[in-house]
């Protein structure tokens, strides 16, 4: 979550924040949704971040563990609080929702007038897999119509500070 933080703090797409750390963007989501990463991308990340590489490490992870060895103590400042990860959660589940919805909308109106005397069977089929097709490109992020800036603005919203 810590990365995740970092990035929409900054207003980097994954994709941008992947390329600058050298790995894929599937990297970086797998890192956001809680996956440990390896300690060549922690280095990254942290150079990127200008922070140091425990605070990453930490972050991803249980920081009670690192806290506790000497040779890894890091600032509790640095991770994020409960209020912080409810409020990027609430951020990201927010925009999905928009997202999903006018790709959806959208999805409707064009069947509607495309397929008006054909067989319903057609009109279903037809409309699952373009949802699917739509919804997969929303998830890898190549179709984002509502950037990190506005996830990162709902946190805040929701926090009433700034990240």
């Amino acid at each position: 979550m810590i990365v995740r933080k970092y990035r929409l703090k900054r207003g980097w797409s994954q994709r941008q924040l992947a390329e600058m750390t050298g790995v894929t963007t599937r990297t970086i989501q797998r890192i956001e949704q809680g996956h440990r990463p390896s300690i060549e991308t922690c280095k990254a990340l942290a150079s990127v971040f200008e922070v140091d590489f425990h605070t990453i490490l930490a972050g991803q992870s249980n920081p009670e563990k690192y806290l506790n060895d000497p040779d890894n103590l890091i600032e509790e400042s640095q991770s994020l609080s409960y209020e912080e990860q409810e409020a990027l959660i609430y951020a990201k589940r927010i925009k999905e929702f928009y997202e999903v919805s006018v790709g959806y909308i959208l999805l409707a109106l064009i069947f509607f007038v495309l397929f008006q005397g054909n067989s319903i069977i057609l009109l279903i089929f037809s409309a699952l897999g373009l949802c699917i097709v739509i919804q997969g490109l929303i998830a890898f992020e190549v179709v984002g119509f509502l950037s990190p800036e506005y996830e990162r603005k709902l946190a805040e919203k929701r926090l009433k500070r700034k990240l």
